[in-house]
């Protein structure tokens, strides 16, 4: 009997082991490999398959520069004016396809000028070397411009909007596509690529529009 018992500790401490064994290699089995990130190329450049260590280390320095606070300072009042063009498009567009894109850039631009100013705000507030004239800024529109489209009206009113947002949303497109070579914070750099999609898309949109009005 005592040898029997002690055959039968001994197979028990062998199943504990081997339970142990078993999970444990069940555990190594089930790990899965390191998940794998798309890093953008530069221009001209592929994407590259990173691990999430590799992207950390290749994202690098995040801290913004004086690129990042530019464009977001320039991008601002940027965004402004095109809500002041889209809100005279609201009262006076005749064609009911300029009054749904205003609308749509309306609603797509003021939470983004939100997104910016807190971007700002959270990084210590205006930075004199980001701070350009609006004559500086690709796109916008002068004075007289905007006077003229303040007293327009119908198919003239129509016209002259498209061809002034066309040339703001360029504007937009060439500042956001220079940050995104100089500048190195990556929350800009999704702002940034946000504007380019969003806006080159409405540039086609509206330059087929334009074609087709009477």
């Amino acid at each position: 009997m005592p040898r029997l018992a002690a055959a039968g500790s001994v197979l028990a401490v062998s199943l504990v082991l081997s339970g142990c064994s078993s999970d444990g290699a069940a555990t190594k089995a089930s790990r899965s490999p390191d998940p794998q990130v798309v890093a953008p190329g530069k221009p001209g450049e592929p994407a590259k398959m990173l691990t999430a260590d590799e992207a950390r280390k290749a994202r690098g320095d995040d801290a913004p520069d004086s690129a990042d606070f530019g464009y977001v300072q320039m991008m601002i009042p940027h965004h402004q004016q095109a809500l002041v063009m889209t809100a005279l498009a609201k009262r006076h567009a005749a064609d009911a396809r300029v009054g749904r894109l205003a609308a749509r850039i309306s609603a797509a631009q003021g939470p983004e000028i939100g997104a910016m100013k807190g971007w700002l705000s959270g990084h210590g507030g205006p930075r004199a070397e980001g701070h350009h004239p609006h004559g500086a800024m690709p796109g916008m529109a002068g004075a007289a411009q905007l006077e003229r489209l303040r007293a327009a009206r119908g198919a003239k009113f129509d016209a002259l909007f498209l061809t002034l947002m066309i040339t703001h949303h360029r504007g937009a497109v060439t500042m956001a596509t220079e940050v995104l070579s100089a500048g190195r914070n990556t929350l800009v750099e999704e702002m940034a690529n946000d504007v380019i999609a969003q806006q080159s898309a409405e540039i086609g949109r509206m330059e087929r529009m334009r074609a087709t009005l009477r």
